[in-house]
Order: structure tokens, then C-alpha cells, then sequence
């Protein structure tokens, strides 16, 4: 088994905006975030871990 490789800086970035935004709209009231906390929760984790899992990412 290969060891995880560092994701690009994009996807890296990607997946920061969209796990902050989940965080922001699961404890404040702003109408799209808390609408869309969990999928963009899920969102980010995806495109870390596929950032790590898979090179050139």
C-alpha cells in the first residue's frame, strides 16, 4: 500500500472553503449555508481525501 501524497493546493483549497462554510452554516443562520451544511461538509471530506488518495489530484 502506497503511502497518502499531498493534494494540490486548489483541491486542498476547495475542500477548506467547503468544510469552513458547513461549520459556518451548521451554528449561524445564513439561509443558503444552513440549508446546505451537511453536503458541503461531505463535499469538502470527499475532495480531501480523494486529494490524498489519489496523485496529481
Amino acid at each position: 500500500m502506497k503511502a497518502p501524497s499531498a493534494p494540490k493546493q486548489i483541491t486542498w483549497m476547495i475542500g477548506l472553503i467547503c468544510g469552513i462554510s458547513g461549520i459556518i452554516g451548521h451554528y449561524a443562520n445564513v439561509p443558503v449555508l444552513t440549508e446546505y451544511n451537511y453536503p458541503l461538509l461531505l463535499i469538502g471530506f470527499i475532495a480531501l481525501a480523494a486529494g490524498t488518495t489519489f496523485r496529481g489530484m
